[in-house]
């Protein structure tokens, strides 16, 4: 029997679904940029969505973009920017004119990318070596990534470090943090809804109480639980 599903309700796209894009500041990357630059921060803001803050740049082109803003960074500080630029806090430079150890965040893949690892508050990468045309950054989980040495990394450690460890203290805290970033709160297990309302439901106890694997081809409304499960049971164990 088919059921109105939360994913069901989320494919049709009401306002309850919304992604709230006008509440953002900006784009959060770097700008494609030749040569060396200098940058002024204009102004340091609070992007909804984003734990940490965003430094607004204006470079000497007349071109403006937002960037994580590091620890340290202020109003009204010059920054380099591009090919030649000194490894100073704030500073965005190729990681190949980085030394070794050097903490940096928003580290780009690719040349143009405009960002992608170690970019939530209070994070930060170490850079650990050079080897044909990578430069080795070590990344907040450990792992070692080799990235292209012409690819833009910020200097410093982003702010706004440790904002993770205060206490939400009540429920409605939580339903505004996941409403900002696009996100349902609170998720709701289906085994805990009535029968009326997901394939899971009902029943003496929370539980499936049935074959929780479905077909790829089941309807929208019953497509829960294992879809097209590779194999079902228990492993024997030998």
């Amino acid at each position: 029997m088919g059921k109105k599903l939360l994913q069901q309700r989320a494919g049709r796209g009401n306002k309850n679904f919304r992604n709230p894009g006008w509440l953002r500041v900006g784009e959060v990357r770097y700008p494609r940029v030749k040569g060396h630059h200098i940058g002024k921060v204009v102004d340091i803001l609070h992007n909804p969505g984003m734990l940490e803050p965003v430094a607004k740049i204006k470079m000497d082109t007349g071109e403006s973009f937002y960037i994580s803003a590091v620890q340290g960074l202020v109003t009204g500080q010059k920054v380099e920017i591009g090919e030649g630029a000194s490894p100073a806090m704030g500073n965005i430079l190729p990681a190949k004119e980085l030394p070794e150890g050097a903490n940096v965040c928003n580290i780009e893949l690719h040349r143009g990318d405009g960002g992608r690892y170690a970019r939530s508050a209070g994070s930060y990468a170490i850079v650990i070596g050079k080897s044909e045309g990578k430069v080795l950054i070590r990344l907040p989980s450990g792992k070692i990534k080799g990235v292209d040495e012409d690819a833009l990394v910020t200097v410093g450690v982003v702010a706004g470090g440790g904002v993770l460890e205060k206490p939400l203290l009540k429920a409605g805290n939580n339903y505004w943090k996941y409403k900002v970033k696009a996100k349902k709160w609170p998720h709701v297990r289906g085994v805990a809804m009535n029968v009326v309302s997901h394939p899971h439901g009902g029943g003496l106890h929370q539980s499936v109480s049935r074959s929780s694997t479905v077909s790829r081809n089941a309807p929208p409304g019953r497509k829960v639980g294992h879809i097209a499960a590779r194999r079902t049971g228990r492993k024997d164990r030998k």
